[in-house]
Parts: C-alpha cells; sequence; structure tokens
C-alpha cells in the first residue's frame, strides 16, 4: 500500500471529488490516461500525485505500474481564506477561497498478490525436494 499526500491545493472540494471519482478503483496505468486527457483543473495536480505513488512504488518495493490500482481517493476539505467583496451602501459579502487535501493510496492487485505467494510457495517446495536429494545422495 503507497500513500501520497497534496495539501493546500487551492481548489475547492467540491470540483476535486468530481476528478477523484474519474479514477477511484481503476488500475494505475488506465488512471493516468484518464487524467492526462481530462480537461479539469484538479487533474493535473492529481496525475502529479499518482506519477509520485508509482514512483514510490517502483523505488521501494520494485513494483510495476500495471500491478497497481487506485484503492482509495480522499479528498477532504483544507482551511478556507476569507475575503470581502464591497457590496452597495457600505456593506462586503464574505468570500470564500476554498483549499482541499488529498490523499490517494495505491494498492497491489490481489490477485497478483495471490500469485506471487503460490508461486512462493512452489519455489520453497522445489527448493526442500532439492535438498531432500542431496541429503540422499550423500547417505
Amino acid at each position: 500500500m503507497f500513500q501520497v499526500k497534496l495539501s493546500h491545493l487551492h481548489i475547492s472540494p467540491r470540483k476535486a471529488r468530481l476528478v477523484a471519482d474519474l479514477v477511484r478503483g481503476k488500475g494505475a496505468e488506465e488512471a493516468q490516461t484518464i487524467l492526462s486527457f481530462a480537461v479539469k483543473k484538479t487533474s493535473g495536480p492529481m496525475l502529479k500525485l499518482l506519477n509520485s505513488a508509482i514512483a514510490n512504488a517502483k523505488t521501494t518495493k520494485n513494483i510495476e505500474a500495471k500491478d497497481l490500482y487506485i484503492s482509495r481517493v480522499i479528498v477532504n476539505e483544507g482551511p478556507v481564506g476569507k475575503r470581502l467583496f464591497p457590496r452597495s451602501r457600505g456593506r462586503g459579502d464574505l468570500i470564500r477561497k476554498r483549499t482541499s487535501h488529498i490523499v490517494l493510496i495505491l494498492d497491489q492487485r490481489k490477485e497478483e498478490v495471490k500469485k506471487e505467494v503460490k508461486a512462493k510457495k512452489v519455489e520453497k517446495k522445489e527448493e526442500v525436494k532439492k535438498e531432500n536429494k542431496k541429503i540422499v545422495k550423500k547417505k
């Protein structure tokens, strides 16, 4: 599981969730394609975040992008900056400059994990058989 965070993104959470919904549950390579062609302001930072998570997976655990999928994307509300907009009769309306916190979690496909576990068990059995044959030959 690889988790990356982006804090204080100057886009409202409502708009960021639209892009998050596009890629949630998709494979990492498919999500990269979707984000590169999406015509939304959030798609650029989200693509950088996804690329960062994929790079972390490659460097730390040597896992390729084709074996990863987006298990969760969480878009939370960040701090809100407040400005006054002048109105008639000396009044002022409040303008909220919203920010977002995005958490993207990549995970390895379970099918791939099961295959790897089975392959490791088979390898161990083969090693044990080879060792047993060596022991028998020595006697």
